[in-house]
């Protein structure tokens, strides 16, 4: 077969050109098409510095580079003079961290194939500002800082904030509609869930959010178990590792009293008549538990109600007569392995623990109450928040410690009984006092709210203290501390930081898990 030679190069410089031409089209810009697959889109206003920039998708393997530059440019060389942040990939995404909040920033995504170079045009995003996160007014401040903890982030429900692990902030809940800021301060027990999502407690409601902070997903609350209009979630919200969400609810109940019961009791507001029946009934307070599944239906519950009243519980009473009961459930953990629930009962100084589905009581972990003795003597845990239980099978416990008397609270591991000639045993323990801060010893009083542990990977203790001063903490089972930080607000009347309230504080500690949230792999 003989080639035609004149024939081939005209081929070989028509298939140059137009590779040429495909390549200067490239890298003039991308297609509006694929413009549109960008993100951060144009104009966007970001409430993170934390952020997931991704192109579209070109042949296979190219090499994409990402470049930020601070200010709002549309010319290649302001650009070029601002740029910050450039971040090479081998996929059409890569993540950024922007330097402040309330800035504007202009970027762009490279990429570079067998076919050529193409530049994408310049875009422009900025982010947000609210006061929690800027940090003239508010901050957490790091008591003692932690290199190989550098990776992780936390999450501060007082705040609505996320910090890394240096004190800055990265992320802050925007916005949500009916809710003003003020009313934003109350939010609690905010957290990342298995779903790569966030959920979180605000005015007796239950939400799961993405990062961009869309409401994904909102607690039904139309009193299903309660019997009444709502169910009033509070205190814990968790999605679990199944899909589904459990959170804390309240059930008023009418329990009736003795016939012997003294009549003077129905001037008591908590109490009512039963004209019809001729009985005496008394109002009070109990916890439920609630599963949902993703399309909000009841799957399971739990009442309090039905345990106490066959429980220890009953002998304690007022001298008037009446039940002298206030449970306050507080915490509770889910452990979908065992099929076991843990719930922490405030009040009584108690942790509850019952198999799931069937609600049966396995054991109930504090002092017993007999007639004519109203208070408790636990002597291992008083006015506790967070049972946990760990990756080895202990039960951890945020012991508040308020029953004595210039106590700190305390970080417990608890050996369950196997018999019942066995004990609850504490293994280990940690008191959160105030030796890494120049404040003088506080009474417990400060430390009657809120607390949580969370155990991480390499078993060390994520720690949040309560209420009163709400410092934040890693220790290791060798007791050392690693990382600590306290958050505060700068008080413009006295001139001088403060420590702010919070509820709880979460930690994400695991890379993959920040991708997953960045990403939005969760529920859409």
């Amino acid at each position: 077969m003989e080639w035609n030679i004149k024939k081939v190069g005209s081929a070989l410089r028509y298939y140059k050109a137009l590779a040429w031409c495909s390549f200067l089209f490239l890298t003039i810009s991308f297609s509006p098409q694929l413009s549109a697959h960008l993100f951060p889109a144009e104009g966007s206003k970001l409430h993170y510095r934390v952020i997931g920039l991704s192109g579209p998708q070109m042949t296979s393997g190219a090499n994409y580079t990402f470049e930020i530059a601070t200010g709002n440019f549309g010319t290649e060389d302001s650009f070029k003079k601002n740029i910050i942040v450039t971040r090479s990939s081998n996929e059409n995404k890569t993540i950024a961290e922007v330097p402040a909040f309330g800035a504007q920033y202009t970027w762009r995504v490279i990429s570079a194939s067998k076919t050529g170079v193409a530049k994408s045009e310049f875009h422009h995003f900025s982010t947000g500002m609210i006061p929690n996160v800027d940090t003239n007014v508010s901050r957490l401040r790091i008591l003692k800082s932690c290199d190989q903890c550098n990776a992780a982030y936390v999450f501060i429900d007082g705040k609505r904030t996320l910090y890394d692990m240096k004190g800055q902030p990265v992320w802050y809940l925007p916005a949500l509609p009916g809710f003003s800021k003020e009313k934003l301060s109350d939010l609690r027990d905010l957290k990342l869930s298995p779903k790569g999502t966030i959920t979180f407690l605000l005015d007796q409601q239950a939400y799961e959010i993405n990062y961009d902070g869309d409401i994904l997903w909102k607690g039904p609350n139309t009193g299903v178990v309660s019997g009444k209009r709502i169910e009033h979630y509070h205190h814990e919200f968790t999605r679990l590792a199944s899909g589904h969400y459990m959170v804390l609810g309240d059930e008023k109940v009418l329990w009736k009293l003795p016939p012997t019961t003294d009549s003077s009791v129905l001037h008591d507001d908590n109490v009512v008549w039963d004209k019809a029946k001729k009985t005496i009934n008394q109002k009070i307070d109990f916890g439920t538990i609630i599963e949902y599944d993703e399309k909000g239906k009841v799957v399971w519950s739990w009442k309090s109600s039905a345990y106490f009243k066959t429980s220890d519980l009953i002998n304690r009473k007022t001298p008037k007569g009446l039940y002298d009961i206030d449970t306050h459930e507080n915490s509770f953990f889910f452990d979908e392995k065992t099929k076991t629930v843990y719930i922490s009962f405030r009040n009584i100084s108690r942790v509850v623990k019952i198999s799931y589905p069937d609600g049966r009581v396995l054991g109930a972990y504090g002092n017993v109450y007999n007639p004519g003795r109203s208070l408790t003597e636990n002597s291992l845990f008083c006015y506790q928040h967070s049972c946990r239980r760990s990756q080895k099978g202990y039960l951890y416990i945020y012991n508040n410690n308020s029953c004595n008397s210039n106590a700190f609270p305390q970080i417990l591991m608890i050996k369950e009984p196997v018999s019942d000639k066995e004990k609850l045993k504490a293994v280990w323990g940690y008191e959160c006092n105030d030796e890494m801060r120049s404040e003088k010893k506080q009474t417990s009083d400060r430390y009657t709210t809120g607390g949580n542990v969370l155990e991480l990977a390499d078993n060390s203790l994520f720690v949040s203290m309560c209420s009163g001063y709400s410092e934040l903490f890693i220790v290791n089972i060798d007791k050392k501390i690693l990382w600590s930080a306290v958050p505060e607000k700068w008080n413009l009347d006295e001139k001088m930081w403060e420590g702010t309230t919070q509820y709880r504080a979460s930690v994400i500690n695991i890379r993959k898990d920040l991708e997953k949230l960045i990403w939005r792999v969760g529920k859409k």
